[in-house]
């Protein structure tokens, strides 16, 4: 596997990383906790050295999961955690507990993840939504604090937009902006990407496989149970689905003059779009996870990408990638 420089911070991690989520959190009950440790080894094994979870996952439990599975790697991985929501209510389905970014909760969040992640230092930290009730001053004001105490290596932004990114990264510099981007949520190449290419911050792309969409395995027929998330998005309605097919015949197309699995383009194109791109595909399989891993040996030509950029114009992707009140934590 290569590794990626995030942006000028010298992060360096693999090229592709692994989302964490959805072993604990969001796509249905948490799972097998032993089964989950083993596929974290294996993804240690195949080289794969950069690994994402957040405080809200569960909450907690994805924390105290990737801390203890990746306990024996200190050193040889690099852990990115999260923090921003408050999280003393009981409602724990995803989005519903509030924000909360004010320096002191900020402090209190990281005490409890180093703890979790049975690290003595934060490798990444981010700020998982920009809170409107606290100035992104304050919040990268107290980031920078915690580095200086030694208790976090780097400052990370998730789904803020440009002008948040350049008031944080004047107080304390940006490793990486996390926000959502494939083949299907390009919103970041209007300003975002333009922004972090300027000022050299590093880009991590999450729910590069459109939340197992672009795997080709979801159709209109697909039924997902309460307990998932996608239930909830209106992306993930049949029509929305049915009209959105035209992304997977594209990816399969090229991914058949690849030799390739429609997922494994769509993290080559994302790959392909800037040197500094690490994508975090989520999965709870091995098979995919060594399919995902796969897609870094997946070389897109100018003739490919052009094919890609012309195909991917003319569709028009139906369905808004959040319910409105997620919608809104977005882009600030």
């Amino acid at each position: 596997m290569q590794k990626r420089k995030l942006g000028k911070s010298n992060l360096e991690v693999s090229a592709i990383g692994l989302g964490c989520m959805g072993m604990s959190f969001s796509y249905g009950p948490p799972k097998d906790k032993q089964e989950m440790t083993s596929l974290l080894h294996a993804a240690v094994e195949r080289d794969v050295a950069f690994f994402d979870t957040a405080e809200v996952y569960g909450p907690f439990i994805n924390e105290e999961l990737v801390g203890e599975a990746l306990a024996p790697f200190r050193g040889k991985v690099v852990i990115a955690t999260k923090f921003g929501f408050d999280l003393s209510g009981s409602d724990t389905r995803p989005g519903a507990a509030g924000l909360n970014s004010r320096p002191g909760h900020i402090k209190q969040a990281v005490e409890g993840s180093l703890k979790r992640l049975k690290v003595e230092t934060i490798d990444l930290l981010y700020q998982h939504r920009v809170d409107p009730n606290v100035p992104i001053e304050d919040v990268a004001g107290a980031v920078q604090e915690l580095i200086q105490q030694g208790k976090v290596k780097h400052f990370g932004l998730s789904e803020a937009g440009a002008q948040t990114i350049r008031r944080a990264h004047a107080v304390q510099p940006l490793a990486a902006l996390q926000s959502e981007y494939s083949l299907w949520t390009r919103t970041p190449e209007k300003e975002v990407i333009p922004t972090l290419e300027e000022l050299g911050i590093g880009f991590v792309p999450y729910s590069p496989l459109g939340k197992g969409f672009l795997t080709g395995k979801i159709d209109e027929n697909t039924k997902f149970d309460s307990t998932d998330f996608r239930s909830t998005l209106p992306r993930f309605t049949p029509e929305a689905l049915k009209a959105n097919q035209a992304l997977i015949d594209l990816l399969a197309k090229i991914g058949q003059r690849k030799k390739a699995t429609p997922a494994q383009i769509a993290l080559a194109w994302l790959l392909a779009q800037r040197p500094w791109i690490v994508p975090i595909p989520g999965t709870t399989k091995l098979h995919r996870l060594d399919e995902n891993i796969g897609a870094g040996a997946v070389e897109l030509t100018p003739d490919d990408l052009r094919d890609i950029a012309s195909a991917a114009a003319k569709i028009t992707v139906q369905g808004a990638r959040y319910p409105e009140k997620l919608e809104q934590m977005t882009g600030r």
